[in-house]
């Protein structure tokens, strides 16, 4: 029987329809499989938790026994944290008057107060164990606040502080004194920068360099670049890297605008390599190699330390094998390799990630250890990734430049920096370097073991986190007790642990009897108590109830 003309067109059409629609569909399909599967990997939802998660916060009761513990044991914190909100007051009274009275008028600063641990307990811990944002002096490995009380420095100055705050003490006083005769003049450039770029071609084995003002700055040009030579749209991430501040590079929390032309996938993933092979929207990857800590999982902080299910362990072999993949695959489907090394580069090695991995990118980012701490990005990349315009279209240009991008203190403090990098005694620092961390952890944690303490660090060289054996709700609490022995962390706690090279056996065996006794104190005061019963499971279904009761209407 023959159809009408009418519906043999729309059959007709419907068969295309499908021939297109499945292509497209499959291709969705395998992006939505290469993201990681937890929330790092799903930025909006990950944006609808955060709006859905509703406050609330423990009274002075369930403050000390939100994991069910017995009246005797709820007692024993109780008392443990008001002696020690007593040590703090005393001790660092000078610096605590300081914080609040510029936390009034620091955002920068009130946020990180409130985000030094679970939300759940901020506020408690804000009144009485605030800490001092203040530093006056720094000498050899430590600092001191503005109280006169001396610290170990842990904080590592955000991985800036790579080979000690002396070192670059002394590269910003001598770039004081070869930039002062031409002071603050921007827009020329002081003939260093001729030497500071041929010393970048050399380390990063690129041709070209450009100059920004900040990690984030560099990491946008580069992604820029990437796209107008490509002319793709997309770049693709991992799941929880960092790579600044900017919308497309923070796709989940923190961003008030999802990015649309974003790709969150899962770091060793090969479903992540067969997105990669197949898309054509693709104009980059970025990879932070910090991430070789933490496959897929976000910087970790205490303020996220709400169980003890926090993990990281460096596989050197495996995270360098996926490196390989994923450059042969960009060179196969001509994507931009771009290694982030605004927190690693120099600290690893010489020659950065790319030294130490045995992967050459196409582009390199670095920051601000770069030029002794003061503020800079560079780019570094292939000549033919560089280039700003087309010769044969006057209008067609990647626009970038920085009124800061070549001041003469960054540039002569760069270059003290770097002409003590090119030093062969100097370079010396990085023999056996992953021996001396790798073992310095080993010897940290044979002492927690010994010891029949909860915690333990894995490393990444001398970038260090601290993870927990036992299910708890107060594992937060460590990193007042480690300032307590005189330890000096960053804003996020534990989850952070920055070395500088210039820890010698001696040093570092002193802060690892103050981590010990840290730990012992803690322990004593009953935090680390846990029922047979509490799993990070239970813990997290406890959190999931009472959040429920809080949105619970009334």
């Amino acid at each position: 029987m023959d159809l009408p003309l009418p519906i043999l067109a729309l059959s007709a059409a419907a068969v295309a329809g499908a021939a297109v629609a499945f292509p497209k569909l499959n291709a969705r399909l395998a992006l939505s499989r290469a993201k990681h599967r937890s929330l790092t990997g799903h930025s909006k939802l990950s944006r609808t938790v955060a709006r859905l998660l509703p406050f609330y916060e423990f009274d002075n009761n369930d403050f000390f026994g939100s994991d069910g513990a017995p009246r005797e044991v709820v007692k024993q914190r109780r008392e443990a944290f008001f002696r020690l909100a007593r040590l703090y007051e005393e001790r660092y009274a000078k610096g605590r008057q300081l914080t609040a009275d510029a936390s009034s008028r620091i955002s920068d600063l009130r946020f990180t107060e409130t985000y030094r641990v679970p939300f759940q307990y901020s506020r408690m811990v804000r009144e009485h164990l605030s800490t001092s944002a203040f530093m006056q002096s720094s000498c050899g490995v430590t600092v001191t606040d503005v109280d006169g009380n001396v610290f170990y420095d842990l904080a590592g100055s955000y991985g800036v502080n790579i080979f000690g705050n002396d070192f670059y003490k002394d590269c910003i006083a001598a770039a004081e004194k070869r930039a002062h005769a031409l002071g603050p003049v921007l827009g020329p450039y002081h003939p260093v920068i001729t030497d500071n770029v041929r010393r970048l071609c050399e380390i990063s084995g690129l041709d070209e360099v450009s100059f920004h003002m900040s990690g984030t700055e560099a990491v946008m040009q580069a992604v820029r670049l990437a796209r107008y030579h490509t002319r793709r749209s997309h770049l693709v991430r991992f799941a929880g890297a960092y790579h600044g501040w900017w919308g497309d590079v923070q796709p989940g929390v923190g961003n008030p605008i999802s990015p649309h032309e974003t790709y969150t996938l899962a770091d060793m993933s090969e479903r992540t390599l067969h997105v990669l092979r197949t898309r054509r929207d693709i104009a980059c990857v970025l990879v932070n190699p910090l991430q070789a800590l933490h496959p897929n999982g976000n910087a970790p902080a205490d303020s996220a330390l709400v169980d003890s299910s926090r993990k990281s362990q460096l596989d050197r072999a495996a995270y360098g094998e996926w490196l390989k993949r994923l450059r042969e695959v960009c060179t196969e489907r001509s994507i931009v390799l771009i290694f982030d090394e605004i927190f690693v580069g120099f600290r690893l090695a010489a020659g950065g990630a790319q030294e130490y991995f045995g992967v050459r990118a196409d582009m390199v980012t670095y920051g601000k250890s770069l030029a002794g701490g003061l503020p800079v990005g560079a780019v570094c990349g292939r000549k033919d990734l560089m280039r700003r315009f087309r010769d044969d279209r006057p209008a067609d240009v990647c626009f970038a430049r920085g009124t800061f991008n070549s001041h003469p203190y960054v540039m002569t403090a760069m270059n003290e920096f770097l002409s003590r990098l090119a030093d062969p005694n100097f370079l010396s620092i990085y023999d056996g370097l992953d021996e001396t961390w790798n073992g310095r952890a080993k010897q940290l944690n044979d002492l927690l073991s010994a010891r029949n303490l909860a915690v333990r660090v894995s490393n990444l060289s001398s970038i260090w986190t601290v993870h927990y054996t036992e299910p708890s709700r107060y594992n937060w609490m460590f990193q007042y007790y480690l300032r307590a022995e005189g330890l000096a962390l960053s804003w996020v706690g534990t989850g952070r642990l920055i070395f500088s090279l210039n820890y010698n056996d001696a040093d570092f065996s002193v802060v690892a009897d103050r981590f010990v006794t840290a730990a012992e104190n803690m322990k004593r005061d009953g935090w680390w108590w846990h029922s047979p019963s509490l799993t990070n499971k239970s813990v997290r279904r406890q959190i999931l109830r009472e959040m429920i009761t809080r949105r619970r209407p009334r």
